[in-house]
């Protein structure tokens, strides 16, 4: 399923200095639950938890969680500095520049870009750790509640697709049903009309008289195969699976993988009342569960 949600949190950095936290997640279809984390160090510490809450509510998506901080707009920047540098360091950094320039001459002299890339010359955070966890995770629940909602929304939508689809299904099983017993005695004496007319010829060119010991074995057989072709119970399964994957759709939650196992039953039974379809109904009903079916895993594999 799909679905976005965002949040910020201002946190304090120091020397009066604020940032504004943006938080961000995004959702799209997948079978499975698949999260990705993209945010600044700062906001590691709260990447265990997080994961924890995702996956607490979500269980299937692929699911892109962003942070990230700015120095609020409006700060003096005359009276704070928007970076902090660290002057041990860079007096550091400045005689380890010396040493190396006389022993080699002909080293080129560190650019600004390269000192501010080196390590601790940028002061870090004036922030405590467990604040800048709290603010992400106060961000990124706000987050995830906007995310549920929208997808919440979606899910309903694909209820309604899913339950007119089920419907429609239930119509076609409930008027094939009662045709069933009729199918079955029309085949059964079409069959044995067939054989009849067989053994009959045969019979008048051998010169074998038939009689009625024979020809009543002959229908025992055919009562027999005829059970073989009865669809009766398939179409009871098919009601069955029907009415659960109704009531599961009207419960709400998380139905996906459920409703996933429910597909393959329901196309199990679909494939067996072709495979013994011996009438033209049969058959037209079978193809017509099967492309609703189909349709329905697609929308299913989106269903949380």
């Amino acid at each position: 399923m799909t679905g976005y949600g965002s949040a910020s949190h201002p946190i304090a950095i120091g020397q009066g200095r604020f940032a504004n936290l943006q938080v961000e997640i995004r959702a799209v279809n997948s079978r499975f639950l698949d999260l990705s984390f993209r945010m600044p160090d700062e906001c590691r510490s709260a990447e265990g938890v997080l994961r924890e809450l995702l996956n607490k509510h979500l269980k299937r998506g692929k699911v892109e969680f962003r942070a990230a901080w700015r120095q609020s707009a409006g700060q003096n920047s005359n009276s704070q500095s928007a970076i902090a540098i660290d002057p041990v360091k860079l007096m550091a950094l400045k005689e380890a520049q010396t040493m190396i320039q006389g022993q080699f001459p002909s080293a080129e002299a560190l650019r600004v870009a390269d000192i501010l890339r080196y390590p601790g010359v940028v002061a870090d955070s004036e922030t405590p750790e467990d604040q800048w966890q709290r603010a992400t995770l106060k961000a990124g629940e706000e987050a995830l509640q906007q995310l549920l909602q929208s997808r919440q929304v979606e899910g309903q939508a694909l209820a309604k697709v899913l339950t007119n689809a089920l419907d429609t299904m239930q119509h076609m099983v409930t008027k094939l049903e009662p045709r069933i017993p009729e199918i079955v005695t029309l085949y059964q004496n079409k069959l044995v009309t067939r054989i009849e007319e067989a053994l009959g010829a045969y019979a008048t060119q051998a010169n074998i008289p038939l009689n009625a010991e024979l020809m009543e074995r002959i229908r025992q057989e055919v009562v027999l195969y005829a059970v073989r072709i009865d669809v009766a119970e398939e179409l009871a399964r098919l009601q069955t699976h029907i009415q659960v994957a109704r009531t599961a759709l009207a419960e709400g939650g998380a139905v996906g993988k459920r409703l996933d196992f429910l597909i393959q039953e329901l196309n199990r039974e679909a494939n067996t009342l072709g495979s013994k379809a011996v009438h033209e109904d049969c058959t037209n009903t079978a193809l017509e569960l099967k492309l609703l079916i189909e349709q329905m895993r697609e929308q299913v594999q989106n269903l949380e």
